[in-house]
């Protein structure tokens, strides 16, 4: 830990590279703005007691595991790569990936690889070998530093990459042939900074604040009237998250209920709630639901 580090600041690593928007517009969400700055990769944070840094996702790992960053967003697959033991805090389910092996398939007999010893170009070694051993594969791993779905026909025969569409091995002619894990971008904690009263409480606020606009992402907030009659029969057609509010309103005999909804589960709602009573029905997206 360096010396001129005050101990009570958050030290924050956001991840350089895809993820870096959909994060930062997350903290947006928050109520935490991102501002760029003459330092690069040091850039202002509007949250008090925080301070910023970008980093490669796999460098925000090995950071918050030697304690020099106390939160910071990255992938699983590089907490499985590593072997990092450090506490997850949340799931943010954003840049959903495929940690794949795929090949060329003027190599592959029947979706298989030739029965010799085959070279995997992977930017995940360790992955890569443990793959290889469950397969019980002759192979070698060449490690990659990025457009790894070059490598193949020329430099390997393969290669295990992470993939969000496929599209970038569709292009290089590329065939999946196992999928290894799925990872998406979470938040992470060091030991040190959980261990640490003061930090710990402010990273558990930092936490629910990020849960809280994730929690209504999933969500819509519902308005809808109804007479008194057909309350009930709305209300048992309403998955909200504990019991919806419900008001009178100047025309006597008629409600108006609200509720905060699952987004996904909307077109199969609405026609139930029409043929309960409901009317008027609106909906509107919500910024943050805190439980």
């Amino acid at each position: 830990m360096s010396l001129s580090h005050d101990p009570s600041i958050v030290r924050l690593a956001l991840p350089k590279g895809r993820m870096f928007d959909q994060v930062v517009d997350l903290l947006k969400s928050a109520g935490i703005s991102i501002g760029q700055s003459e330092r690069g990769y040091r850039p202002n944070i509007s949250l008090p007691d925080f301070d910023a840094k970008i980093l490669k996702p796999r460098n925000v790992i090995s950071m918050l595991a030697a304690g020099s960053r106390d939160i910071g967003f990255a992938g699983e697959d590089w907490i499985v790569e590593t072997g990092t033991e450090i506490h997850e805090l949340l799931d943010t389910e954003m840049n959903p990936v495929r940690l794949i092996v795929a090949a060329p398939h003027q190599i592959l007999n029947d979706g298989k690889l030739p029965d010799r010893k085959i070279i995997i170009a992977s930017e995940y070694p360790a992955l890569a070998k443990r793959w290889i051993a469950d397969n019980q594969l002759e192979a070698e791993v060449v490690q990659t530093y990025g457009a790894t779905e070059v490598f193949p026909p020329e430099d390997a025969d393969c290669i295990m990459d992470n993939t969000a569409t496929g599209s970038t091995l569709r292009a290089n002619g590329l065939q999946i042939i196992d999928e290894v894990m799925t990872s998406s971008t979470r938040l992470y904690a060091s030991k040190e900074a959980m261990d640490n009263d003061i930090l710990r409480g402010r990273i558990e606020d930092f936490t629910m604040l990020i849960q809280a606009v994730l929690q209504a992402r999933g969500r819509v907030m519902m308005d809808l009237n109804v007479a008194h009659e057909n309350l009930e029969a709305v209300v048992a057609c309403l998955p909200s998250m504990r019991t919806p509010t419900v008001s009178p309103l100047s025309d006597s005999g008629w409600l108006a209920v609200r509720a905060a909804i699952p987004r996904k589960e909307l077109a199969e709602i609405i026609p139930k709630l029409k043929s309960a009573g409901a009317c008027d029905i609106v909906t509107t997206t919500a910024e943050q639901l805190i439980p």
